[in-house]
This record gives structure tokens, sequence and C-alpha cells, in this order.
């Protein structure tokens, strides 16, 4: 398992903003707590970072922004959806290909109970360089 402490730290983060606000607001709102929670457990963590995409070293103009970088080596993805689709789990994947890191939580919030998946890079390639505007 990677980072098995990290990733504890930050899905027992997400129970807790789970479990105080319930299922049913907007993902901005998710955001703002898991900020709050993080800070308070002292969970080390970047909001809203962008990730440069570079094709064939050239630094392109579009950027992903992924909801969190903790650690300096996980990127969390949140969402509030009746389901986890496809494209999300897609959407994490990609943002890992593109940044080498070697592990992705997904959470989403607006179920009954929170959801939440761990996405290893197992698909990294060398040859795929980012650069991280945190």
């Amino acid at each position: 398992m990677i980072f098995p402490h990290e990733a504890y730290e930050i899905t027992g983060a997400a129970m807790e903003v789970h479990k105080t606000l319930g299922q049913g607001f907007l993902e901005s709102v998710y955001q703002e707590a898991m900020e709050i929670e993080m800070s308070k457990r002292s969970i080390p963590f970047v909001p809203q970072t962008k990730i440069q995409i570079h094709y064939k070293d050239v630094p392109m103009e579009h950027c992903f922004v992924a909801d969190f970088v903790c650690y300096d080596k996980i990127i969390v993805e949140l969402k509030s959806v009746s389901s986890i689709l496809p494209e999300h789990e897609a959407q994490i994947i990609n943002y890992l290909r593109a940044t080498n890191f070697k592990l992705g939580i997904l959470l989403n919030f607006n179920e009954e109970s929170l959801v939440y998946k761990r996405y290893p890079n197992i698909t990294a390639k060398a040859k795929i360089r980012t650069n991280l505007q945190l």
C-alpha cells in the first residue's frame, strides 16, 4: 500500500467533514471544510493546485487544477455527485499520469456515507514532464 499513514489521515479528515456536514452541499463547501479540517489535523496541503502539462517538452497553456496536493505527493480530488462515474476516475488517473505522483484519492461527499477510493499510479511514464505551480 502506497503512503498508508498519509492516506489514512486524509480520509479521516474527509470522514469528519462528511459526519459534520452530511451530504447535499456543493463541492466548494466540502473544499473549504476540508481545508479547515486538514489544517486542524496538521495535514500539509496546497489547495487548487495547477498542474501544467508538457507536450514533447513544450509547456502547454492549458492546466489541470487538482483540488488538493497533500504531503507534496498525494493528489486529492473532491466530488459531490450522486455516484462516482468513470469520467471522475479518469480525471484523477490523468492527474497522476501527468504528475507522476504515486497516489491519488477520490472523495465523494454526496452519498449517505463518504465514498473514497485510492488510485495508485501504475501507468506513470518517465517521459511525461510536468511543472506543478504551487
